[in-house]
């Protein structure tokens, strides 16, 4: 099986041939193809690449799949004998990515 490691946004994901990948928003429209070129690691099948801290001419092609929101997460600040009850929600907005291929030069 061959996946590599690549950073989006600040974080890590693993990125593998033919899979869906949610990594946080990116301001790009859906159909839109781009090389994700911040890869930290790729192995296929016993031969693994390290990179420090990236491979070099290493990258991995994706496709934008389009934008797609996460659960929805319950804030509830509550103060006791003090009438203070305040209830607000976060949904987190992600861009899925299909990964097309992953190159190694």
């Amino acid at each position: 099986m061959k996946y590599a490691i690549v950073e989006s946004g600040g974080k890590q994901y693993k990125a593998v041939e033919g899979s869906p990948l949610e990594v946080d928003l990116l301001p790009v429209e859906a159909g839109t193809q781009l090389s994700l070129d911040n890869v930290l690691m790729v192995v296929d099948g016993e031969n693994i690449s390290i990179g420090t801290p990236y491979v070099e001419k290493a990258s991995v092609k994706v496709t934008v799949a389009g934008e797609i929101k996460g659960p929805k997460l319950i804030v509830f600040k509550y103060r006791p004998k003090k009438r203070i009850r305040v209830k607000t929600g976060h949904r987190q907005k992600f861009t899925k990515l299909m990964v097309d291929s992953i190159f190694m030069e």
